[in-house]
C-alpha cells in the first residue's frame, strides 16, 4: 500500500474523531507558544538583573513564569486526553468494524485465514494503530510546533549561533530516511512472526487432547520453541536497528546545546551576546533536543502503525460474495411453504479442478423428509451449504417456494431454514443458551420440549446443574452424540419451515435417530427435512431418498423401490445388512 494510501486511511480512521483531535492540536500549539515565551521572560529577567537589581521586578517575572508554567502543564495534560482519547475511540471503531466485516464474509473465507492470524491483527495490530493516532500524531505535532515557533526567535536572536547548533540536524534527517525502509521491514516480519505464534496456540490449544493421545507434547514443544526463536530473531533484529539509530539521533541532539554553549561563552567573552540571549537559546535548544529524540520512538511507532494498517486494510479489502441482490426479495418466515427445487445446479470449489456439484436436478415438496446418502466426498455437504447461501452459486439454479435464493435476502433466507452442520459447534456457555441461541428470550419450557424432540432431556436432568450446565469450549465436557442432539434442538426450537440435518446424528445410534426422526415428522406443522446420513436404517423411514455420486444425483426413490433396482443404494444397504449382523 502506498504511502498515500495510508495517510488517506489514516485520515478517515480519524475523520468521526475531527472535534476531539483538532481540541488536542489546538491544546498543543498553546503549550508550544507558552514554551516559546517563557524562555523571553527568563531572559528578560536576567537582563533586569545585570543592570538594575530589583527584589520586586524579580517577583513579578518569577510570579509570571509560575503561572505561565502550571498553564502550560494543565494544558499539555489536556492535549494528551484528548489525543490519545482519539486512539483509544479509533481502537474501538477499528474492533468493531472488524468484527461486523468478518460477520459479513463466508466461511470459505475462514478456512484459508487463520483464527491466530484473525485475532493477531484484531489485538496487536488495531492495538499499533492506537499507538499512532494517539502517541505518534501527539509527538510528530509537537515536534512540528516547537521547531517552527522556536526557530524563528532564535534566529531573532542570534542567526550565527542558531544556525551552528542545527548544524547536526540535516545528517539526523538523513539517518532517520537511512532507516526508515529497513525498521517498516524488519516491523513487519516481527507482526508476522507473532501472527504465526498466536496461530500455533490458538491450534494447541484447542487441539490438546489429541495432542496428549498421540503423545506429541515434546514435538508440539519443539515447533512452539521453532517458532518463538524465530519471532525472538526478528524482535532482536529491529531492537539492534532501533537501538543503534535512537542513540544516534539523540548523540546529535544533544551535540547542538554543546555548540551552543561553546560558541556562546565565546560571544559573551567578546560582548557581542547578553547572558539573557544566551540563556534563552540554551532553553531553546533544549526544548527542541526532546522532540528531535522522541522522534526515534515516533518512527517505530508509524513503522508499526504502516505495518499495521496494511494488515488490517487485506481484511477490509475483502468484500462479501454473498450478498443481497440489488432486486432482493423479502420472503417472510410464516409464508414460506418449504418447497426446494435445483435446476442444473453445479459448483466447483475454487481450489478443486473437478465440479463437487454438477447438474443436480430435483425438486422436494413442502413437509417431505429427504434422505440424501452416497460416499463420503460425493457432494452432500456441498448440497446443503449450497441451501442457506453458505456457498457462493450462480443465479438460477436453487428455489425456494420458486423464488431463487440468490434475490431472496439473506436474513429470509436462513430464517426460514435451520440447519445442523456435520460439526455440532457448541458455544462456552450453558446448555440452555446454546439451545436457545437462535432465540435467547424462550422460556425454559420451550428449551426442555425440543430437548425431549432430540432425545437429549433425560441426559440433561441427570447432570448436577442441568439446563444451567457449562458445556466448555465448543462443548468439550459433553460427548459426540450429546453435543449433536444439543445442537439439533438448538434448530428446532427457531421452528423454520425447513430442516438440514448434514450427518448430524452420525454419533447417535440407528434406534435414536429413528425415533428423532419419527419425532420431527409428528410435529403439528410438517416441516421439510433434508437428511444427510450414513446410517441407512434410519434413511429408510424417509419419504424420498436421493442418491448422490461424484456430484450427481444417480437415484431417487423410496426406500423399498431402491432397494428392488440394481444400484448404488441396493449396494450400500446390502453393506449396512452386513454391518449390522457382524455387530
Amino acid at each position: 500500500m502506498a504511502k498515500s494510501r495510508r495517510i488517506a486511511k489514516l485520515t478517515a480512521y480519524l475523520r468521526p474523531h475531527w472535534r476531539e483531535a483538532t481540541l488536542g492540536i489546538i491544546a498543543l500549539l498553546s503549550v508550544n507558544g507558552l514554551g516559546v515565551y517563557i524562555p523571553l521572560l527568563i531572559r528578560n529577567c536576567v537582563d533586569k538583573l545585570s543592570t538594575n537589581f530589583s527584589l520586586n521586578e524579580v517577583l513579578y517575572y518569577v510570579v509570571q513564569i509560575v503561572l505561565l508554567s502550571s498553564a502550560m502543564l494543565l494544558i499539555r495534560m489536556a492535549s494528551r486526553i484528548w489525543l490519545f482519547g482519539v486512539g483509544r475511540q479509533v481502537e474501538f471503531d477499528l474492533k468493531q468494524r472488524i468484527f461486523q466485516h468478518l460477520l459479513q464474509l463466508e466461511p470459505s473465507y475462514f478456512a484459508t485465514n487463520t483464527i491466530g492470524d484473525l485475532i493477531s491483527r484484531a489485538t496487536s495490530d488495531v492495538d499499533n494503530i492506537r499507538r499512532l493516532l494517539g502517541f505518534a500524531v501527539l509527538s510528530l505535532a509537537n515536534t512540528l510546533f516547537a521547531y517552527t515557533l522556536t526557530l524563528p526567535v532564535m534566529l531573532a536572536l542570534s542567526v550565527n549561533l542558531t544556525l551552528a547548533a542545527l548544524a547536526v540536524y540535516p545528517v539526523m534527517f538523513f539517518l532517520v530516511h537511512l532507516f526508515s525502509n529497513r525498521l517498516r521491514q524488519e516491523q513487519a516480519v516481527v507482526q508476522e512472526q507473532l501472527s504465526e505464534i498466536s496461530e500455533l496456540i490458538q491450534e494447541d490449544i484447542s487441539g490438546i487432547a489429541l495432542i496428549k493421545i498421540y503423545a506429541q507434547e515434546e514435538n508440539e514443544r519443539r515447533a512452539f520453541a521453532k517458532k518463538n526463536q524465530q519471532l525472538l530473531a526478528a524482535n532482536l533484529q529491529l531492537a539492534k536497528s532501533r537501538n543503534t539509530l535512537f542513540p544516534l539521533i539523540g548523540g546529535l541532539a544533544n551535540l547542538s546545546s554543546l555548540v551552543i554553549i561553546w560558541l556562546g561563552a565565546t560571544q559573551i567573552s567578546s560582548g557581542t551576546l547578553a547572558v539573557g540571549d544566551f540563556l534563552a537559546l540554551l532553553i531553546y535548544v533544549e526544548r527542541l533536543v526532546f522532540p528531535t529524540a522522541l522522534l526515534g520512538f515516533t518512527i517505530t511507532a508509524y513503522q508499526r502503525g504502516e505495518v499495521s494498517i496494511d494488515r488490517l486494510e487485506s481484511i477490509f479489502s475483502v468484500t462479501p460474495k454473498i450478498k443481497d441482490a440489488a432486486d432482493v426479495i423479502h420472503l417472510p418466515r410464516d409464508e414460506v411453504k418449504g418447497e426446494l427445487t435445483a435446476k442444473n445446479l453445479s459448483y466447483t470449489y475454487p481450489t478443486a479442478s473437478t465440479p463437487a456439484l454438477e447438474n443436480v436436478n430435483f425438486t422436494i415438496f413442502p413437509g417431505e423428509i429427504v434422505a440424501i446418502v452416497g460416499a463420503i466426498g460425493s457432494g452432500k455437504t456441498t448440497l446443503a451449504n449450497a441451501l442457506p447461501r453458505l456457498l457462493d452459486i450462480e443465479p438460477g439454479q436453487l428455489f425456494l417456494d420458486g423464488c431463487d435464493i440468490t434475490k431472496i435476502a439473506l436474513s429470509d433466507l436462513r430464517g426460514a431454514i435451520a440447519y445442523v452442520p456435520q460439526d455440532s459447534f457448541l458455544f462456552s456457555t450453558t446448555i440452555k443458551n446454546n439451545i436457545r441461541y437462535g432465540d435467547p428470550l424462550r422460556e425454559q419450557d420451550d428449551v426442555e420440549l425440543v430437548a425431549q424432540i432430540a432425545q437429549i432431556h433425560p441426559e440433561i436432568s441427570n447432570f448436577p446443574q442441568k439446563y444451567e450446565t457449562i458445556v466448555g469450549e465448543r462443548g468439550i465436557t459433553l460427548s459426540g452424540g450429546q453435543r449433536q442432539r444439543t445442537a439439533l434442538a438448538r434448530a428446532m426450537l427457531v421452528d423454520a419451515p425447513i430442516l438440514i440435518l448434514d450427518d448430524a446424528l452420525s454419533s447417535v445410534d440407528n434406534q435414536t435417530a429413528t425415533q428423532i426422526l419419527n419425532n420431527l415428522a409428528g410435529g403439528k406443522v410438517r416441516k421439510t427435512i433434508i437428511f444427510i446420513t450414513h446410517q441407512l436404517s434410519a434413511a429408510a423411514a424417509a419419504d424420498r431418498i436421493f442418491v448422490i455420486d461424484k456430484g450427481r444425483i444417480v437415484q431417487i426413490g423410496n426406500h423399498l423401490e431402491l432397494v428392488q433396482q440394481d444400484g448404488m443404494y441396493r449396494t450400500l444397504w446390502s453393506q449396512h445388512q452386513v454391518e449390522e449382523l457382524l455387530h
